[in-house]
């Protein structure tokens, strides 16, 4: 029987690594035998983790303190892995803006399609390369159900993520010639501390708020073998019902939801690439 390990290699990188859907995605695959290189911005919580995988699940864990909106942050990343045979890259890191789009200020949300759009194309382009001269393995990008849907209110947020959903999905076909499988991870509400720390009230909404252990499970377990991962039934049945209303109603609705959650909406940002970068993507 193939392992994980066996399909993807010893190293798995995973980025935005020290907090929320990123340090479960580095738990569960140090459980499944795979070594990592976590990448994120606060150095304590890294090491933290890093000595906590590697007592728990005997692999080696590498860290990379970085922020990946650094001007040269993609070439400190590709140096700092050069000697490390990485098989599967978890393109995780990302950044949330919530609120009236105008409310936010345009540094902020520049930064975001930095961070969420910009940086996942580069690492997919620069460590695709990587797979595909291996011969086989495995990028998973972390997207969003909202990237499935406009979603006012957090309007930018939705819209880097649809451009993260459609660059994983394109990609899926395109490299699976070469051996190396795709698959994007559009989970709903997450318990993370970017939502924790949202200007939202889910409990404005009927909307159910899942713990990152079943997302990431979901994902793994889908990768190589599903396209794209909508983990939770409600997800599944809120995405496939708006697709399947006229599509300025699915933005209204999309609208009132978050309205809802908003109890006072007041744009508010939660890095995500780790310390000074957060927590990843909900």
């Amino acid at each position: 029987m193939t392992t994980f390990r066996d399909r993807y290699g010893s190293y798995a990188l995973v980025t935005g690594a020290s907090g929320g859907i990123g340090e479960e995605f580095a738990r569960q695959l140090a459980h499944r035998g795979l070594n990592l290189v976590l990448v994120a911005r606060r150095q304590e919580k890294l090491e933290e983790l890093a000595a906590a995988l590697t007592a728990s699940a005997n692999v080696d864990v590498k860290t990379v303190v970085l922020d990946l909106l650094a001007e040269d942050a993609i070439a400190t990343l590709l140096k700092a892995t050069e000697s490390v045979d990485i098989g599967l890259v978890v393109l995780n890191a990302g950044t949330l803006i919530m609120g009236p789009f105008l409310d936010g200020t345009l540094q902020e949300h520049t930064d975001l399609v930095s961070l969420n759009v910009f940086v996942p194309m580069q690492l997919a382009h620069q460590f695709g390369n990587r797979l595909v001269r291996r011969g086989r393995g495995g990028l998973m990008f972390v997207a969003s159900i909202v990237g499935e849907h406009p979603t006012p209110y957090e309007a930018n947020y939705a819209a880097s993520k649809a451009y993260v959903s459609s660059l994983g999905r394109a990609l899926h076909v395109e490299l699976s010639k070469a051996g190396i499988d795709v698959t994007v991870l559009a989970p709903g509400l997450v318990d993370t501390p970017m939502l924790q720390n949202a200007p939202a009230d889910v409990t404005e909404t009927k909307l159910s708020v899942t713990g990152p252990g079943p997302v990431v499970r979901a994902a793994l377990d889908g990768l190589g073998r599903r396209v794209l991962v909508i983990p939770g039934a409600l997800n599944k049945l809120t995405d496939v019902t708006l697709k399947h209303v006229p599509r300025s109603t699915g933005v209204r609705i999309a609208g009132s939801i978050l309205g809802r959650m908003l109890a006072n909406p007041t744009p508010h940002i939660e890095p995500s690439t780790s310390p000074a970068a957060g927590t990843p993507p909900s």
